[in-house]
């Protein structure tokens, strides 16, 4: 078998079975001090795609930091076909500052495809797509849900990819979401590269969920053993097939006042059911919260001081709803039980 050659990033070059954070440059805060996009190439020794897995493109989402981080402790890496580029922290800036956001105050992940000679966020968006999203054939990029709101685990994908499509369904999450790509994203982006991205989403901005976590991780290593990155051993396939929906809407509070919820995440609702109760602090008044649709709560508010017109319950419209609850039950099960986690920490 012919020897691959070095994989080329910023100034660096990875020779075939090496790993190596590169730091690539990003800019120079106001008080001198240097700030770059880490990024951490394991290159293997045979040929393969190259995958990226970023995290953090929204700074408060640390969940993704905690998946790449247990991915990259993963031994079968080195055993790769291929190359990975994991990015856990894109958005350095948000990550420092416990917020969503760039010091610009630009949503980074309405930035792309970027500029080199634009703003913040635009320049930090040039330089993931040149240096990463360029260098890829696919990605995975994980989110999780603003601070105070909760995401079921989900993929969301483009309605125009079925390649994309298969890969969801490896993925294992207990949801697949079809929505159509927002300007501006890196989904969007990378899909106008040719480069198709899985977008991940699951818990709560700044806070650590286990089964979030653990989804992203088996889920991330069944799509490189798809890929035929990573032989099979060792990574389990999902035991039942994931709910799919291809529209959702949020339930939005009809008053102000403080909130208790009677439905969670991964509750399949009917028309009419309650969903919680809006009471003011005096507890003169109160208002019902019913179910306009049936459906599968994808994501919620977990502030219970909350205004008139906030989201509160996220609602998946669903083809089959008789077997979405016994679906999440199953596929977390699977993750609880799994081997792979044996030796992990717990959070």
């Amino acid at each position: 078998m012919p020897d691959r050659e070095a994989f080329q990033i910023g100034s660096r070059k990875i020779p075939p079975g090496e790993r190596e954070t590169i730091d690539l440059p990003v800019s120079v805060l106001s008080d001198h001090t240097p700030v770059t996009m880490s990024v951490h190439v394991v290159h293997g020794r045979r040929p393969g795609p190259t995958l990226f897995v970023s995290a953090a493109v929204h700074g408060d989402e640390v969940i993704g930091v905690e998946i790449v981080r247990r991915l990259l402790r993963t031994p079968n890496l080195d055993r790769l076909a291929g190359t990975l580029l994991a990015v856990p922290i894109v958005n350095a800036f948000g990550f420092l500052n416990h917020s969503r956001y760039l010091p610009d105050r630009r949503d980074l992940n309405r930035s792309f495809p970027g500029s080199a000679i634009g703003s913040l966020a635009s320049r930090l968006a040039h330089l993931f797509m040149n240096e990463i999203v360029g260098r890829s054939d696919m990605g995975i990029d994980l989110h999780s849900a603003a601070i105070h709101r909760t995401n079921l685990p989900q993929i969301r994908v483009s309605p125009s990819t079925p390649a994309t499509m298969e890969l969801a369904d490896v993925f294992g999450a207990p949801l697949i979401m079809t929505s159509k790509v927002r300007e501006g994203s890196l989904r969007g982006a990378a899909q106008q590269k040719g480069v198709d991205v899985l977008l991940y989403e699951a818990g709560e901005g700044l806070r650590f969920d286990e089964l979030a976590v653990r989804t992203g991780v088996s889920g991330i290593l069944r799509v490189m053993r798809h890929l035929e990155m990573l032989p099979g051993k060792g990574i389990a396939k999902p035991k039942v097939a994931p709910i799919r929906s291809t529209s959702s809407s949020w339930q939005r509070a009809p008053a102000g006042g403080l909130l208790r919820t009677f439905k969670s995440t991964g509750d399949e609702v009917t028309t009419g059911d309650l969903l919680g109760a809006i009471s003011d602090p005096f507890g003169e008044t109160e208002t019902e919260i019913l179910a306009e649709s049936d459906g599968l709560i994808i994501g919620r508010a977990n502030l219970p001081v909350i205004n008139e017109g906030d989201a509160l319950f996220h609602i998946a419209q669903l083809k089959q709803i008789d077997n979405a609850e016994s679906t999440i039950d199953s596929l977390a099960a699977q993750l609880v039980g799994d081997p792979l986690f044996d030796e992990d920490e717990i959070i």
